[in-house]
């Protein structure tokens, strides 16, 4: 395992992963999607932090708060514009972050919005390799391996939606939800993937039972991951309980 570490931080920056890494595999509990839910116009302040604490890959929505009085009161979640922020982060440098996000804020921190931290279950290989991670597949270990069903979160340049939902569908999908996004990246992702990331993106959300979910991620990691044209970042969310609004029965994707 030394050994093995010691040449991996030899590799060049500017190694382009093949379409083999490129696929999304099961991790060990290393990374969590950290998602910001705040006001439209502070979000240049929790960017400035990312930027600080070298936040690789992060990316932003535009959504419209409907809380109740009582939810705004508790949580700061009105009705005005909201950024949805995401990134990927290892848990251990979380607190960090969050500190220097509410440290910014200063008097916006009251009412500023909400964070959520969620363990992935599965993400391609080269961000693995990007965060200097080490992969460990072992059996019984991955995360969300008892869940029923999962999320793939997946963030491509735009555009190549309907590729990528097309491949999806061949590989077992049923359909997925598209969501306007804007990309950043920090200068060091840059330099490891040799790419630059599209700012303009798509966030393809796609809900799957655990008997497709890896048939799903390897196609669309194949055909659609960091080195094609669509630059995909793709992951897993572990999703305990799926359920239908019209029917009182669980979903199964």
């Amino acid at each position: 395992m030394k050994k093995f570490i010691r040449n991996f931080f030899k590799r060049p920056l500017s190694t382009q992963a093949t379409p083999e890494e490129q696929i999304a595999k099961p991790v060990a509990p290393t990374l969590n999607l950290l998602m910001f839910i705040v006001e439209w116009n502070i979000f240049q302040i929790i960017f400035s932090a990312f930027e600080e604490e070298k936040v690789l890959v992060y990316f932003i929505q535009k959504g419209r708060g409907t809380a109740t009085s009582e939810v705004i009161d508790l949580l700061g979640i009105g009705s005005a514009d909201k950024a949805v922020i995401t990134c990927i982060e290892q848990p251990v440098k979380i607190p960090e972050l969050l500190k220097n996000i509410r440290k910014k804020l200063g008097a916006n921190r009251q009412g500023a919005g909400i964070a959520l931290s969620i363990p992935l279950s599965a993400i391609n290989s080269p961000i693995l390799q990007a965060f200097k991670l080490v992969e460990e597949i072992q059996t019984g270990n991955r995360r969300g391996g008892g869940f029923p069903h999962t999320l793939i979160y997946s963030v491509i340049n735009r555009g190549f939606s309907d590729d990528f939902m097309n491949t999806a569908r061949k590989a077992g999908a049923s359909g997925g939800t598209i969501i306007n996004a804007r990309g950043r990246v920090h200068e060091g992702a840059v330099k490891f993937f040799g790419i630059v990331v599209q700012e303009e993106r798509e966030v393809v959300l796609m809900l799957t039972g655990k008997d497709k979910k890896d048939a799903i991620l390897k196609a669309v990691s194949e055909a659609h991951g960091l080195n094609s044209k669509a630059q995909g970042l793709i992951l897993a969310l572990p999703v305990d309980k799926a359920m239908s609004l019209s029917f009182v029965q669980e979903f199964n994707a």
